[in-house]
């Protein structure tokens, strides 16, 4: 059996469902991964970069330095064309304070009242940039990943997490809330970006 890495690779999330998708991800690898939570010593990262790729940067250098161990952090959001490529970086926190999936989801129909759902208008994509900084708190490797869909008119399914109930993937001709966990794996943004991301997690970090 192979030996574990000397640390762990530290998921820079409490999220528990980005937490759940990237383990899934890393676990072949023979990675151990750790919940941010788990560390009393972690920072509150205030993220005022302007782009995904900032917050995520700033995510993974910040709590890198104040843990002293590897930090795979990501940020990661809807973007939709006629609203501007809102919600994008405050895609979690679309519907203001205390913000919940429902508030959140409720306040992206509100906004897209009067769209047709066969319309381009409803075109929109998940996108995520993810960075790894080392115990340093330097950046060793950033990748993106993206995938385009569609707004539905209400929810389906009660899958996934976030705005996954209302973004249809044309190729399946459901939504992520609806999509299998494993089918999601292959083709989300997350799952994307990761992947371009695992070689550099893997010459780092994995055993052996």
């Amino acid at each position: 059996m192979s030996p574990l890495p000397a640390a762990p690779l530290v998921l820079g999330t409490t999220n528990a469902g980005k937490v759940r998708e990237l383990q899934e991800l890393l676990l072949p690898l023979g990675i151990t991964c750790r919940s941010l939570a788990e560390f009393p010593a972690a920072v509150d990262v205030e993220e005022t970069g302007q782009t995904f790729a900032e917050n995520a940067a700033l995510k993974a250098t910040l709590q890198a330095r104040a843990l002293g161990q590897w930090v795979l952090a990501e940020d990661s959001g809807l973007v939709v064309g006629c609203l501007g490529g809102a919600p994008g970086i405050l895609s979690a926190r679309y519907s203001g304070a205390g913000a919940t999936d429902t508030s959140n989801n409720t306040m992206l129909l509100k906004n897209m009242l009067g769209s047709s759902l066969n319309s381009s208008d409803r075109s929109a994509h998940y996108a995520c940039h993810a960075a790894l900084a080392n115990p340093q708190g330097e950046m060793v490797a950033t990748a993106w990943g993206n995938c385009g869909g569609v707004i539905a008119t209400a929810p389906a399914g009660r899958g996934g997490f976030g705005y996954d109930p209302l973004f249809i993937v044309p190729e399946y001709h459901r939504t992520f809330g609806e999509i299998a966990p494993a089918v999601k794996a292959l083709i989300s943004h997350r799952a994307r970006a990761l992947r371009a991301l695992l070689p550099a997690i893997q010459a780092h970090l994995a055993p052996g």
